[in-house]
C-alpha cells in the first residue's frame, strides 16, 4: 500500500499507455463514443501524472497555494486522499462508461466534469501561483474540453441525448464532486498529522515555493 500511495499516479501513467496502444489496435471495433470515452480516461491518467508525476506539483500547489497550511506537506491533501480520490474517480467514474458507451448519462458526467477542471486550472490557480500554466492544465486544455465539446456535438447531432441525460449526468458530476472530491479529500480524509506525508521530492515538483516565494515579495 506505501508504493500505491507514493506512485499511484506512475501506475496509471502505465495504464495510460496500455489503454492508448489497445485504443490503436481496437479502433475499428470501435464505435465513436466508445472510442471517446476511452480517450478521456487516457486523459485522466495523463492529467493526473501532470499533476503530481512530470512536471508534478500538485500537493504544494493545493497545500501552499490554494488552501494555504502550517503543515503544507500532509495537509489538507496528504498522500492517502490524493490516492484515494484520485483513484475512485478515474476508475469509476471514467472507466466505467467506456463499457457502457449508449448510457449517455454516464458518459455525459466525466465530460462535464473534466471540462469544469478548467475552473480550478485556468482560473483559480494561475491566480494564486502567479502564472497561467499550472500541472494539470495542460490535459484539461488539449484534452478534457475537446473531447467533451465533441462529444456533446456528437451526442446532440445524432439526437441520442434526451433531457433526462442531461440532468442525471450534471447530478452525478455534482455529487461527485461534493462526496469525492471535496467531503472526501479535505474533510473525511484530511488531517493535519497526518501519517502520510508527501515526500520532500513530491513538494518541490514545479517550484512552487519559490513561485510563492517571488509572488509575494
Amino acid at each position: 500500500m506505501k508504493f500505491l500511495r507514493r506512485h499511484w499516479y506512475n501506475v496509471g501513467l502505465v495504464v495510460a499507455i496500455i489503454s492508448s496502444i489497445y485504443l490503436i489496435v481496437a479502433w475499428g471495433d470501435m464505435g465513436v463514443l466508445q472510442r471517446l470515452l476511452l480517450m478521456n480516461f487516457i486523459v485522466i491518467l495523463l492529467h493526473q501524472f501532470e499533476e503530481y508525476g512530470l512536471p508534478g506539483g500538485e500537493p504544494a500547489v493545493m497545500n501552499m497555494a490554494l488552501q494555504p497550511s502550517s503543515t503544507p506537506n500532509c495537509y489538507p491533501l496528504n498522500q492517502n486522499s490524493a490516492m484515494i480520490t484520485n483513484v475512485s474517480i478515474s476508475y469509476s467514474m471514467y472507466l466505467i462508461p467506456v463499457f457502457f458507451p449508449n448510457v449517455i448519462w454516464l458518459g455525459l458526467a466525466p465530460m462535464l466534469f473534466g471540462m469544469m477542471q478548467f475552473m480550478v486550472h485556468g482560473i483559480m490557480t494561475p491566480k494564486k501561483l502567479g502564472q497561467f500554466y499550472n500541472p494539470g492544465l495542460g490535459a484539461v486544455v488539449l484534452g478534457h474540453i475537446p473531447l467533451a465539446i465533441y462529444y456533446i456535438y456528437y451526442i446532440h447531432s445524432n439526437g441520442i441525448v434526451t433531457g433526462w441525460d442531461w440532468i442525471v449526468g450534471i447530478i452525478y458530476m455534482i455529487i461527485t464532486t461534493l462526496i469525492v472530491v471535496n467531503k472526501m479529500t479535505y474533510s473525511w480524509l484530511a488531517d493535519k498529522n497526518s501519517p502520510y506525508p508527501f515526500t520532500e521530492e513530491e513538494m518541490k515538483k514545479f517550484n512552487v515555493p519559490e513561485k510563492l516565494r517571488k509572488l509575494n515579495k
